[in-house]
């Protein structure tokens, strides 16, 4: 039995298309890093290209398969760019939001449960930080990020997540007396969680 059939009529060997590829891996990683400066990003690019395409393969002549997965990497180069650029601005109009966020009056914060400050203290150290920052000592986003050595963008996804979490904590702590703003709280008895 013969293990790999040759195509003949188009010069076509299925499993030497992927031979040449493998050995223009390194090529194609150097080629990858450069456009996108990262090691891991190429990689990553490099390794969905080769499983997306790996069927493609069949039809690719030995000749013109270098070529083909170039243009197939250069495409997915410009996907990454576009994707990343897209998330960048998401994270941007992120943090504009919640720098231009109107504080809450000075009154109202009388009228929060005591146990929130001590819930928050409950969270993961860098969101409990940026809670006590931002929310209670009323420092700007930009400040925070730049006082942490982080973009405006993730500081906002930070206070974003560590809002969320901080929510369900009180939520699952304080019950039914979460949903109505925590006025009149009955949960102040409860020993620390």
């Amino acid at each position: 039995m013969h293990e790999a059939s040759v195509d003949e009529s188009h010069g076509r060997h299925p499993g030497r298309a992927l031979e040449i590829l493998l050995e223009s891996y390194r090529s194609f990683l150097q080629f990858l890093e450069r456009r996108v400066g990262s090691r891991e990003a190429a990689e990553d690019i490099l390794q969905d290209a080769f499983t997306r395409n790996l069927a493609k393969l069949e039809d690719a002549s030995e000749e013109a398969v270098i070529p083909w997965f170039y243009r197939t990497l250069r495409n997915a180069v410009i996907d990454h760019h576009r994707r990343r650029a897209t998330a960048e601005k998401a994270y941007e109009a992120f943090a504009r939001e919640i720098e231009t966020a109107e504080n809450p009056p000075e009154d109202l914060y009388a009228e929060i449960c005591t146990c929130v400050r001590r819930l928050a203290s409950t969270l993961k150290p860098e969101y409990a930080e940026i809670l006590e920052a931002v929310d209670v000592n009323g420092t700007p986003v930009k400040a925070f990020a730049t006082e942490k050595g982080v973009s405006p963008s993730n500081a906002g996804v930070r206070l974003f997540r560590a809002r969320k979490a901080l929510r369900r904590r009180v939520i699952e702590f304080c019950g039914i007396c979460a949903e109505h703003g925590c006025f009149n709280c009955s949960c102040r008895a409860r020993p620390n969680p």
